[in-house]
């Protein structure tokens, strides 16, 4: 036998079997079987998840996000009022760097801006939202805004907040608004305490904006629907308004998650309560929808979702059922086939 060859073989072999393999990292909550944040590896290749990690000790860290260079990873700590940062150690671990207020109650989303030196904290029980500046180090600094929403009528609650080159949006599910600020003077500026008028009480919770941020894509927790917005000369309008639940379904239900394809020809929304997926095709016109599946999740409670970094696949952490199911996802028709579920230990949010 060559043992040289061998040995090439084996190595190619490794390195080939590590290349198409990366890091999901999964945010939890604590209050059961979870002791913080978990990291699996996820085959590009053939969508299998493997290998569950315990990564770092932390409380509820119901929503994480990366710095833009993936070296370094932010949490909410949902009922402590705190978010955390960590850095990625060459292990995939996480070191814990430090943490700051997130200046409201049950902070539960955070998302960071395109260059990665800033980061927005929506607090679900404070009706607060707080922007952090992020060192080099990857440490957060004390926020440096705050936005208050509550008022005496009526109780905000913020969802989920996205920059967008100079534009900040944010949802209110309690107010019913999505509100959107411009940066002047290094500062953000309300420019629209609702980019579109809402009727009724949908709760508008998470959203999705294309590429261009021509169009957003607004998921109603309380309404159980999609409100589709798009962006005008001067303002935003209405183009659609869609049920995310098939028509027999008559339960309860509050939808959660919002994600658009890589290719921005199809729309995924979760249900919670009818326990599915809802798969929309997106007119790349005009913006409408059609919606073309209703697909069981496999599991309960399927509060966030994520699409892997090829567009291929489409991952689902269902909280109550503590599993993750992950799907194919037909490139031509958006259409999902379910491969299989794995477990984890109250997972809610999924990130790569």
């Amino acid at each position: 036998m060559n043992f040289k060859l061998f040995f090439l073989c084996l190595m190619l072999s490794l390195f080939n079997s590590k290349a198409q393999t990366i890091p999901l990292y999964i945010g939890t909550y604590t209050d059961g079987n979870s002791e913080g944040i978990y990291r699996m590896e996820f085959n590009l290749k053939s969508g299998e998840l493997s290998h569950l990690q315990f990564a770092a000790a932390t409380e509820n860290p119901s929503f994480i996000a990366y710095s833009r260079n993936k070296k370094y990873l932010y949490a909410v700590n949902e009922s402590s009022g705190w978010v955390s940062s960590f850095k990625i150690q060459e292990n995939g671990l996480l070191k814990f760097l430090n943490k700051v207020s997130s200046h409201g109650d049950w902070p539960c989303h955070i998302s960071l801006n395109r260059s990665g030196n800033k980061a927005v904290v929506s607090n679900y029980g404070g009706g607060s939202v707080a922007i952090y500046n992020i060192s080099r180090d990857g440490k957060l600094s004390e926020a440096s805004q705050i936005f208050e929403y509550n008022i005496e009528e009526k109780k905000s609650h913020a969802h989920s907040a996205q920059f967008f080159n100079d534009e900040l949006f944010i949802s209110d599910l309690g107010m019913n608004a999505v509100y959107q600020y411009q940066l002047k003077n290094k500062d953000y500026e309300l420019s629209s305490s609702n980019i579109i008028p809402m009727s009724g009480n949908p709760g508008p919770r998470h959203f999705a904006l294309t590429k261009n941020g021509q169009f957003i894509y607004i998921i109603n927790e309380y309404g159980s629907s999609v409100t589709s917005v798009k962006k005008t000369e001067n303002n935003f309008e209405q183009i659609d308004y869609d049920a995310t639940l098939d028509e027999a379904y008559k339960g309860e239900n509050s939808c959660a998650d919002i994600h658009l394809s890589k290719n921005e020809r199809f729309l995924y929304g979760s249900n919670r309560g009818e326990n599915t997926i809802v798969v929309f095709k997106r007119n790349i016109d005009n913006g409408t929808l059609e919606k073309i599946q209703t697909m069981p999740v496999h599991g309960d409670w399927p509060r966030n979702f994520t699409l892997d970094p090829s567009g291929k696949f489409l991952l689902v952490a269902n909280k109550k059922s503590n599993n993750i199911s992950f799907f194919k996802i037909n490139s031509k028709t958006g259409i999902l086939s379910f491969l299989k579920s794995v477990d984890a230990p109250t997972p809610v949010c999924l990130l790569f």
